[in-house]
This record gives structure tokens, sequence and C-alpha cells, in this order.
């Protein structure tokens, strides 16, 4: 076999492997034909697309890069590089690389709604809006499109616009259809009905969303709401609904079913006003073990911490920091500070020692329940934008929520307060990836709290 038979064998397993979710294998292919082949723009920009999956968004760009200064006019290699640009917020050199790809490919519709999710990402909600409907106009049926204008219209507080194009996410492809032998309500009249509210999506969009049960409230049916379990106890009391279940049989007696984000579009059409978060429940049983928690602590400043959210959403690595980062506040005299996280970086926050600066409170809990009645007994909670964030702004406790530079739709791109959850106080990010920034404000914050 010649030395380019060879070359391009091994440039074919390295495409395999990455195809095949062999990432090892293709990572160290890649390397070992670029360092032969230093001058193939396609693989350059795979190995950066490799590398962006992996959330290695340095090394993504570093290698986009290459790729670019290679083939500058390739299709392929502009838009995996307008990907990773929006990553890191560089929006107006993203929206130029598409800009170029469009002029090549005038009908991909994907580059129109990138278009608009960078002007989101800027914060330039009306210019979004624009774009993506005269984008819409010309492609109807295109769903990454309508997803895009939704998250837009959320953001600028378009609610009824946002959440009625928010109904094309289960045409999107990152939703299951339901399957259920009852039918979904689509208006008809409840008298004597039940009609069953399901969850959807992660435990944070389930607490925000529960005070839209409500508005099912004086429409004579029985309201049944479906829970994950962690979610059960926290959840015994919402106002709207009847009864609160973790599984619902094939054979129950209900009439209807509704998605529970459906909820809050039934809302908007009626009233524009941003409802309050719903009651929580919270068991005397929680309360106590915090209680027990904090006893020795007694006389501290006491914070509740949580640096990141679930690592199976796949935009937590632009939404989390690292558990050291709080270690700055645990070294202020008169605070004392508790981790509310459970999950699997516990494991290195564990391995350094930290457990011993910041108090483990999260990993022996039950459940939400238990999360609610810690937040209850602290004197603040400050964390990432998680379900702890939606669960603190509902239990209506002191709570600091650190946000990165593009921000859920909730939060917004602007302004140090939200309308969902009036005892929440917003950090941001002054620039994209500058979590050093917005932490040394919220040093300062705290600061001046234990002087107070």
């Amino acid at each position: 076999m010649s030395d380019q038979q060879i070359l391009r064998a091994l440039r074919a397993a390295a495409s395999a492997a990455h195809r095949d979710g062999d990432m090892e294998t293709a990572l160290a292919s890649y390397a070992s034909y670029l360092s032969q082949v230093p001058q193939d723009a396609r693989i350059w920009s795979n190995l950066g697309a490799l590398h962006r999956n992996a959330k290695r968004t340095d090394m993504a760009l570093r290698a986009h890069a290459r790729a670019l200064a290679l083939a500058p006019g390739d299709v392929s290699v502009m838009n995996n590089m307008a990907n990773a640009l929006s990553d890191v917020g560089q929006y107006d050199q993203s929206i130029a690389l598409r800009r170029d790809v469009l002029a090549q490919t005038p009908d991909a519709a994907n580059q129109l709604a990138m278009i608009g999710r960078c002007l989101r990402g800027k914060g330039d909600y009306v210019a979004a809006i624009d774009w993506l409907q005269n984008a819409i106009a010309r492609y109807p049926d295109e769903t990454e499109l309508r997803m895009q204008l939704a998250f837009a219209q959320l953001g600028a507080g378009r609610y009824a616009d946002g959440f009625d194009n928010y109904r094309v996410r289960w045409q999107a492809g990152e939703l299951k259809p339901r399957n259920l032998p009852f039918p979904e309500w689509q208006g008809e009249p409840l008298d004597g009905k039940t009609i069953l509210i399901l969850p959807e999506q992660g435990f944070g969009d389930a607490i925000l969303f529960a005070r839209f049960a409500a508005v099912l409230r004086g429409r004579g049916a029985r309201v049944i709401l479906q829970v994950k379990k962690p979610l059960r106890r926290l959840f015994a009391a919402i106002d709207g609904v009847d009864e609160t279940v973790t599984e619902i049989r094939g054979d129950a007696h209900v009439d209807f079913w509704i998605n529970m984000m459906d909820l809050a579009l039934l809302h908007f059409r009626a009233d524009t006003a941003v409802p309050a978060p719903t009651r929580l429940t919270v068991p005397d049983d929680s309360i106590a073990r915090a209680r027990n928690i904090l006893r020795p602590h007694a006389g501290a400043l006491r914070i509740g911490v949580v640096w990141t959210g679930s690592v199976t959403y796949k935009g937590n690595a632009f939404r989390s920091f690292g558990h050291r980062d709080f270690l700055p506040l645990a070294d202020m005299p008169g605070v004392q500070l508790f981790s509310l996280y459970k999950g699997p970086e516990l494991a290195a926050y564990h391995a350094d020692g930290t457990d011993a600066f910041i108090c483990d409170a999260g990993s022996s809990e039950r459940d939400f329940a238990d999360t609610a009645g810690m937040m209850q007994e602290l004197d603040l909670v400050i964390t990432s934008d998680t379900a702890t964030a939606h669960l603190a702004g509902s239990l209506g406790v002191p709570v600091w929520t650190v946000l990165h530079w593009d921000a859920f739709w909730v939060y917004r791109h602007a302004g140090e307060t939200t309308a969902w959850y009036p005892t929440m106080r917003l950090f941001r990010q002054p620039a994209p990836l500058d979590w050093d920034g917005v932490l040394a404000d919220v040093a300062s914050a705290v600061r001046t709290l234990r002087e107070n």
C-alpha cells in the first residue's frame, strides 16, 4: 500500500470513528493524520466539531480557525466555525460567516434560524423577531425558525405569541411525542371531566410553570398533575390541582391531557401579567432536617450555594462554573457556605477537600422538599441558572442567580430583577465566558450584606 493510500485510509478511519461516536479513537486518528497532512481543511473542521461536542470550546475554535484559514470559502467549514463562534458569544462574527454561507446557499433556512439565534443572543429581541418573521414567511414549515422566534418573543416579554410559537417544540425533534390512550385537550368544555397536566423537560421547568395550573380553576374539571418523584412532596398542594401523582396508568379515568407549558399560553391569551409563583409544600421533617444541619453554625451568615445544573443538559457547560469559585466567599469571616448540589459533580467537590469549607447539605437530601427546607432556614441562596434558582424564587427566599451572558428568557439579557421571581437578584457576566468578573460582583455584594 502506498503512502497516499495509507493516509486516505487513516482519514477515512478517523471520520468513521467520529461518526460512530468513538471520540477517543477519532481524536487520536485526526491528530495522526493532520501531523502528516496539515493542509486538509475539512479534517481540521471535523476536529473542531469533535472538540465542540466535547465542550472544549477553546480547542474547537483553534481547529476551526485553521480550517477557515485553509478554506475560507468552504460552506461546511464556515458553518462549523459559525457554530463555535455562537457558542462563545461572538455573535457578530458568527452572523458574518452565516451571511457568507447564504451567499452560496440562499435556501439554507437553518442559517437564517441561526442568525436569528445570534441576534437574540445579543439581546436584540426586536431585530431577532423581525428577521425570523421574514424568514418564516419564506419557509413556513421550518420548525427551527419558529423555535427561535418563540425564544425571541419570550425574551421580549411577548408571552402569548412566544408560547403559541413554542408549541412547535414537539416537531423539532428534541422531545418525544406523547402516546396516551386519551386525547389532548383542545379547549372542549371541562364540566365534570378529569384533565391531566403532564410534565415536560427539567425540574426547573416544572417549578417555573406550576404557577399556571391555576388557570384551569373554575372550569368544572378535576385536575391531576403528574410530576417526577423528587417533586412529589413539594407539589403536594399546588393551587388549582386536586391530585398530584408520579405516574398515570393507561386505564386511569382521565378525559383529557395538556402539557404543563401550554397552560402558560392559556393564561397569557387572557392576561398579560406574569402570575406569582405557586405555593409549594415544605414538610415539617424537611425543616427539622435543615435546622439540625445548620445548628452548629448559628450566628454566621449562612448561604446555600449551587455551581452547576444537570450535566445532561446540553447547555450546562456555559451556564455553570466550578465549585472552587465559591471558596473566596467561604473565606470571609462570619460567612458559612452550604452546598445544595447533588449530582455527579460532587465527586470533584469531595475529592479536593472543598467539603471542609463548604458544608455538604445536598447529597443527603431525599427530594426537592428537603432542598426547600434548607432554603427557608438559610439567610441567602446563591446559584447558577438551575432548578435551584426556580425553587428559591418560588419559595420567596432571598436568592442571587449568577447568569452567563446568554441567559434563559425568564431572566432576559439585562437588568438585576425578573418579574417571574420578585425576591431574586440577578448577577450577569460582564462579557462572554467571564465568570471571574461576575463572581467578583457577587463577592462584593456578600461583603456588603455581611457588614449591614
